[in-house]
C-alpha cells in the first residue's frame, strides 16, 4: 500500500446513504475508497441526507447516489429539490457522479408509478421512468462498455427511456439481461462524467469501471485542490 501523503482528503458525498442503499450499493463507495487509499489518498465520505442543512457539491470530488425501495425513494424525492441546483451545477461542470437505480431515476424528469402517480425528479437529465409492476426485470446482467465487459445484477420494475438521445449516451450495450428497458437493449446512461446504471452487486466489483471512475475522481480532486490553493 502506498503511504498516504496528501494533506487534504478526497471528498465523496453519498447522497441519502441512510435511505438509498439497496443490494450492496454502498459497496461502490467502499471499492473506490480502497482503490484511492492504495494510490496514497485519504478519503472522506459524507452522508448528505434529510438532516443535512447545507450542501455545496463543488466542495466534493465525487457524488454517489444509490438505489432505494419505492417508499424511501418517495421520501428522498420530497427533500431532494433543495439540493437540485448544486447537483445540476456539479454535473454540468463535468465532475464525476455515479447514480444507481433509484438515484439514476431521480436525476431525470419523473418516475410514474403503476397507479399513475408521478414522482418528480430533479430534471437534470432528459429521461423518464415508467413503473411496470407486472413485468419486473430481475437477474444477472452483462453488457459491453467503453471500458470493457461489465457483469452485475438488476432488480427493477422501472423502465427508463431517454428523451434526448443526442444528449444522453448509453453506458453499455446489452449482452444479457434487460438494462434500461426491454426495447432499447442498452444499460445505463453517460452524460459528461455522470453515469447512471441499474447495476447492483455492486457495479464497481468490475474493476475496469472502478478504475475509470477512480481516475475521474483524482482528476477532479487535483483540479479542486489547485483552485483552493490559489484562492
Amino acid at each position: 500500500m502506498t503511504e498516504n501523503i496528501n494533506k487534504e482528503a478526497i471528498k465523496i458525498a453519498y447522497l441519502y446513504e441512510d435511505l438509498m442503499n439497496t443490494y450492496g450499493d454502498s459497496g461502490d463507495v467502499k471499492v473506490l475508497r480502497y482503490l484511492l487509499n492504495q494510490q496514497g489518498f485519504n478519503v472522506q465520505v459524507d452522508n448528505v441526507s434529510i438532516d443535512t442543512k447545507t450542501f455545496d457539491a463543488k466542495n466534493y470530488d465525487f457524488l454517489f447516489f444509490g438505489g432505494g425501495q419505492d417508499f424511501e425513494q418517495t421520501v428522498v424525492a420530497k427533500d431532494l429539490p433543495r439540493h437540485g441546483e448544486t447537483i445540476r451545477n456539479y454535473i454540468e461542470a463535468g465532475k464525476p457522479m455515479l447514480a444507481i437505480c433509484g438515484g439514476y431515476q431521480l436525476l431525470g424528469d419523473y418516475y410514474k408509478t403503476s397507479d399513475g402517480t408521478t414522482i418528480k425528479g430533479l430534471g437534470i437529465l432528459p429521461l423518464h421512468t415508467v413503473f411496470k409492476a407486472d413485468a419486473r426485470m430481475i437477474g444477472d446482467t452483462k453488457y459491453e462498455t467503453e471500458w470493457g465487459t461489465v457483469a452485475a445484477f438488476e432488480n427493477h420494475s422501472g423502465r427508463t427511456y431517454f428523451d434526448d438521445k443526442n444528449k444522453l449516451k448509453p453506458l453499455g450495450k446489452m449482452i444479457e439481461g434487460f438494462g434500461n428497458n426491454p426495447e432499447d437493449h442498452v444499460e445505463g446512461m453517460r452524460y459528461k462524467n455522470t453515469i447512471g446504471s441499474y447495476s447492483h452487486g455492486p457495479i464497481l466489483k468490475n474493476i475496469n469501471v472502478a478504475d475509470a471512475i477512480a481516475k475521474m475522481i483524482i482528476q477532479n480532486y487535483q483540479a479542486r485542490t489547485q483552485v483552493t490553493m490559489t484562492e
